[in-house]
């Protein structure tokens, strides 16, 4: 199942598509086999999903780089899916950013994207910041060199646009893309003119967080694709709507003593058993197990 070489070209070709691919978030082994069952060749590893998920904590550089690492492992060991990891800043500086590198490409990830955000806040910040265009260009730098396996896709981010202005925004990708980077995901562009506008300054792949506001008739995804962005990030929106809907349940459960009408929404459990590979590990016990 692992076959990683094909998961990391299968990748490329996606960026390399004049369609635009819509990922959703993964975050623990059921939800990534949900996720494939459902078609899907490629899923992201959300930053802020994977806090929430593994600690139940915000995204505040409360997760560890081995943590990320570990979860990374188990959604690749679990699926054939190209794994896209949210690496925050790297966990560090520029050696602490090759260190990163290496353990994500040991776990078999297809993707990741490293950001400019200066993390974690320091103390008395009143809103986000970035780290210097040199210094973030000495981390990406250091990233593609600590990579083994060139066909390793690797990303570089600035959210900038969100709390500076589109020519910092620009600025920064158009040097990050001088650096190696496979691609570029500059997020907060909320327009059509603001999506053509980074369209037309790099040159490189495009990676976008989630989708615009329809316009005159056209879907965001239209949009996107029209403007020539590769990837559309679902971040935080496929566990919201997990946890809404285990929410209604339990508390239906809470104050009824039942599951009434949500019974009737579970998956059947044929699914589950398919989900968790009941049959396989069945074989297992009878050939391993069983005289």
């Amino acid at each position: 199942m692992k076959d990683i070489p094909a998961r990391r070209a299968g990748f490329r070709k996606v960026l390399a598509s004049p369609e635009t691919v819509i990922l959703p978030s993964v975050y623990d082994a059921i939800s990534a086999r949900v996720v494939e069952n459902a078609g899907f060749d490629i899923a992201l590893m959300s930053g802020s999903v994977s806090a929430a998920s593994l600690l139940g904590v915000p995204d505040l550089i409360l997760v560890t780089m081995t943590e990320i690492a570990g979860l990374a492992k188990r959604l690749v060991d679990a699926t054939s899916l190209a794994i896209y990891v949210d690496a925050d800043h790297g966990f560090g500086n520029a050696l602490n950013v090759m260190r990163c590198v290496q353990e994500l490409e040991a776990a078999g990830i297809a993707a990741m994207t490293l950001e400019d955000t200066d993390l974690p806040k320091p103390y008395g910040a009143k809103g986000p910041s970035a780290i210097s265009i040199k210094e973030m260009c000495g981390k990406l730098k250091a990233a593609v060199a600590a990579r083994e396996d060139p066909s390793l896709v690797i990303i570089g981010r600035t959210d900038t646009l969100r709390y500076t202005n589109m020519d910092d925004a620009l600025e920064r990708a158009r040097a990050y893309q001088d650096t190696g980077v496979d691609a570029i995901f500059l997020p907060g562009a909320q327009t059509r003119e603001e999506l053509e506008m980074i369209r037309e300054a790099i040159d490189l792949p495009l990676i976008n967080s989630g989708l615009p506001k329809a316009e005159n008739g056209k879907s965001g995804l239209q949009i996107l694709q029209e403007c020539g962005f590769s990837l559309a990030l679902m971040a935080a929106q496929p566990a919201r709507i997990v946890v809404q809907a285990l929410h209604e349940a339990v508390s239906h459960l809470k104050d009824n003593g039942e599951f009434g009408p949500y019974a009737e929404r579970m998956c059947s459990k044929e699914m589950f058993d398919g989900l968790i590979h009941s049959q396989e590990y069945g074989d297992y016990r009878k050939r391993f197990m069983e005289e």
